[in-house]
């Protein structure tokens, strides 16, 4: 008795830190122990009350596509504030919601010096069209699995050679 009240007072720190990966990278039997220690504290929460907190676990993101593309082809190399399109796509990872990230987009050069970087909150970078039809992702997290595909117009400096995008936390 003492642990399961254990456990359902360090809940909020406990259930991220136990979470399998949903992308394969766990094994079958965490995955299903972790269902199991789900279902517990979901009758926990029902009977004793719970206070869920949104979870920021910057490993929980797996940046699963980033490709930067001219808008304009060819013209896009006359023009000086070139326009580009950035595709992301990026996928929560964990067996629980966690909190969209920010996204940084370091520019760099030939040499791979970073020229600029570009950090965008996730009302930012978030499609505005899942923003509309899920609002609650901003307060209580994206749900396990969930694949977010997103395009960001980007003005890329002339001297623009390569670029990294990471995820983070504030």
């Amino acid at each position: 008795m003492l642990l399961v009240f254990g456990e359902h007072l360090s809940r909020n720190s406990l259930l991220p830190a136990l979470a399998p990966r949903v992308d394969g990278s766990s094994n079958a039997f965490s995955v299903g122990a972790f269902s199991v220690l789900q279902k517990i504290d979901q009758k926990l929460c029902r009977a004793l009350g719970c206070l869920n907190r949104p979870v920021s676990d910057f490993a929980a993101w797996k940046i699963t596509l980033a490709v930067m593309s001219p808008e304009n082809g060819l013209e896009g190399l006359k023009n000086a504030s070139n326009p580009s399109m950035m595709q992301v796509e990026i996928q929560n990872r964990l067996a629980i919601a966690v909190l969209p990230p920010h996204l940084e987009i370091m520019l760099t050069d030939a040499e791979e010096s970073e020229i600029q970087s570009i950090q965008l909150t996730p009302k930012e970078w978030l499609p505005v069209a899942l923003q509309e039809k899920h609002p609650e992702y901003l307060r209580i997290g994206i749900p396990s699995g969930d694949l977010i595909e997103a395009e960001l117009p980007i003005s890329l400096p002339q001297n623009t050679a390569g670029y990294r995008v990471r995820a983070l936390y504030p």
